[in-house]
């Protein structure tokens, strides 16, 4: 794999998955250099052509049945446990479209059944019911961590904060500007993606894009090994973000990611109405 870009503005994807930049009609455009130990493919050889060259014919059909669902969305469309060639596990995928491109990630698939984060956001939302104010925020920042598993994690909407920490987890700043959603790793290294094109900001959406240098040198230095980022927003303006963190590194998940998003969407309806009653 080739060594990592020193250019503060060349956008890299962490190393913990792999990404494929596609055209509208799925002809690749760019791809991660590490995609040869995901696929077996250099990232060379699979520019200017069509991904169904390098993926199955039926994983392929699938995907782009949920790309069209997707279609005229801002939102995120996922996929678990998607076999894309014959003689390598399965994935996870997400994709999305940005500047008219479409933004395909993916990262092995976990061994444990997917769905069951998911199922379980309306319960935990549930059990918010009765609260207001401080309580409310403090019983949310829990529950997103009994969520996550996270040993921290910390929930701002206006002028309103809370935390919730596992034992001697440290306070760290709140700050999530050009944070992607979800950082593996903060002693790995960043995966160029090619061709190299500085300044090209196609990718600043990615999930797994790696932070900047000195974004990660923070975490590193504020003893944050993983972590994943969601803002809140209602009616299309931010009102907030919550911020989950571990000391340690952790496996990618987009399923825990995607429950994580649904209930930070429910919750800013509660905060929201809250507001409103106080």
């Amino acid at each position: 794999m080739v060594s990592a870009a020193d250019s503060p503005d060349e956008l890299q994807i962490q190393l913990a998955g792999f990404l494929i930049v596609l055209s509208l009609d799925w002809i690749v455009l760019r791809a991660s250099e590490n995609i040869d130990d995901f696929l077996g493919e250099s990232h060379v050889a699979l520019i200017e052509e069509p991904l169904s060259r390098f993926v199955q014919a039926q994983a392929l059909h699938d995907l782009r049945n949920l790309f069209s669902r997707l279609s005229g969305s801002t939102g995120i469309g996922r996929a678990y446990r998607v076999r894309l060639t014959d003689d390598r596990p399965f994935f996870d995928i997400t994709f999305q479209v940005s500047d008219g491109r479409v933004l395909l990630e993916a990262t092995p698939s976990a061994k444990r059944v997917p769905g069951i984060a998911i199922g379980s956001v309306g319960g935990l939302i549930e059990s918010l019911g009765g609260r207001s104010g401080a309580a409310l925020m403090d019983a949310a920042a829990r529950r997103m961590r009994a969520l996550t598993g996270y040993d921290r994690c910390s929930i701002v909407c206006g002028e309103r904060s809370a935390d919730s920490s596992r034992g001697d987890s440290p306070t760290t700043a709140h700050e999530t500007a050009n944070l992607p959603g979800i950082i593996a790793d903060t002693a790995e290294p960043p995966v160029p993606i090619f061709p190299r094109r500085p300044g090209d900001q196609s990718v600043s959406r990615a999930l797994l894009r790696s932070p900047s240098p000195d974004a990660l040198k923070l975490l590193r230095d504020q003893e944050i090994g993983s972590a994943m980022i969601l803002p809140l927003s209602f009616e299309g303006q931010p009102t907030g973000h919550v911020r989950c963190e571990s000391r340690l590194a952790r496996e990618p998940s987009f399923e825990l990611h995607a429950a994580a998003e649904l209930f930070a969407q429910m919750l800013t309806l509660r905060l929201e109405i809250d507001r409103l009653r106080g």
